[in-house]
């Protein structure tokens, strides 16, 4: 799959560190999506520091509107995670052209794989490529508890 969904007229991605709006990122994440809740913000400032970040941006405003973040070395392995739409513009098909972009510039950088996990949006990524893993008997995790 190589073709990139379109993004909704008025809008553009952008992967520069810069224009993310870091506490609008951190209240979305940490008040609204299950997997962050309660982060707490010096830790989702490192988590932006240490990674590739994407934004979607209004074009006329440039109000934030989407995010989603990367942790790769750009050569073998790439986990996309904190995928977040704003509720306000749900249903345009902002998130599903976010990570359409993400996607290609990830296989730009000759990665192999790129991984997720999502507890409810299986099939919004099955549309952009991604499958269950083939071999999951092959893939531990660690746990810190804490953390």
């Amino acid at each position: 799959m190589t073709d990139t969904p379109p993004l909704a007229e008025g809008y553009e991605i952008s992967d520069d560190r810069d224009r993310v709006d870091r506490e609008l990122v951190h209240r979305w994440l940490s008040t609204d999506a299950y997997w962050a809740l309660g982060r707490a913000r010096e830790r989702q400032d490192r988590a932006i520091d240490g990674s590739l970040n994407f934004g979607v941006y209004e074009i006329v405003s440039g109000d934030q509107v989407a995010y989603a973040r990367v942790v790769t070395d750009r050569v073998a392995f790439a986990w996309l995670c904190d995928v977040y739409v704003d509720p306000s513009v749900r249903g345009k098909g902002i998130g599903t052209a976010l990570v359409g972009a993400v996607r290609e510039q990830v296989r730009s950088y000759g990665v192999k794989r790129m991984l997720l996990a999502t507890h409810d949006a299986h099939g919004v990524y099955e549309k952009l490529g991604f499958a269950p893993l083939e071999r999951p008997d092959q893939w531990m995790a660690l746990s810190f508890q804490g953390a």
